[in-house]
């Protein structure tokens, strides 16, 4: 009994760490699953046709169609990307649709330095995209240039006000097609698809307390193996 109370305080030490390595593996092995559900959804509903957008909330990231009238003259700049060397942003435009809020549009990309002309078709139009729901800048966000309707975060209750568009829905439509070459702007080819690095999170957490417990059994076998201490006069 002597020899097993030398190993109190190192399984009290270790024990904490164990339990640790153990929730997190855990708690990755859910987000395995659920980041698995939802690329299989996604890839399903970009696999179906899409359905139209009604006056209901549309589920984010569904595949849906909308008909209105793109107003131009109220366009605006959406983030920073880079394309082939070249520094560009998302061309957000209202769609203006009877009988329902109006709506933006993320048309795809564009160059910040325009060298090709931007289509920017008249009349009636039907866009097909995926809904992408509103956000909300936080502490870390970049600041939206109001003035140069220049905006880092893709919040329709800022940008309507700032590009004279009241009352926007609260979601985007990113439009869906096959860029063109020598068309701008370019659209989204297919709807996002996260990363899912999960597994190797898992396996590492996993690993981790594994080699603990593997430490720990060899530094315990060693330990009792050890002659007990004289006892103190």
């Amino acid at each position: 009994m002597t020899a097993w109370r030398r190993l109190r305080l190192p399984l009290l030490a270790g024990l904490p760490v164990f339990v640790i390595l153990l929730g997190l593996g855990t708690w990755q092995w859910q987000r395995l699953q659920w980041k698995t559900a939802l690329l299989a959804e996604l890839a399903s509903a970009e696999a179906g046709p899409a359905r139209p957008l009604d006056d209901a909330a549309p589920t984010p990231w569904t595949k849906v169609f909308a008909d209105g009238r793109f107003r131009h003259d109220r366009e605006a700049l959406l983030g920073l990307e880079v394309r082939g060397g070249v520094l560009g942003a998302q061309l957000l435009t209202p769609l203006e649709r009877d009988g329902a809020p109006p709506l933006l549009v993320l048309r795809g990309w564009v160059p910040l330095e325009g060298v090709l002309p931007i289509d920017r078709p008249d009349g009636t139009v039907r866009i097909e995209g995926y809904v992408r729901p509103g956000e909300q800048a936080d502490s870390f966000a970049a600041r939206d240039d109001l003035g140069k309707k220049r905006f880092y975060t893709m919040d329709p209750a800022v940008i309507g006000p700032a590009i004279g568009a009241p009352g926007l829905a609260p979601f985007a439509l990113v439009a869906l097609g096959a860029p063109q070459r020598g068309v701008l702007p370019m659209p989204a080819a297919s709807l996002p698809r996260p990363a899912n690095n999960h597994l190797g999170y898992v396996i590492t957490w996993y690993g981790l307390a594994l080699a603990e417990l593997g430490v720990f059994i060899t530094f315990a076998r060693r330990r009792l193996k050890e002659p007990a201490d004289e006892p103190r006069l």
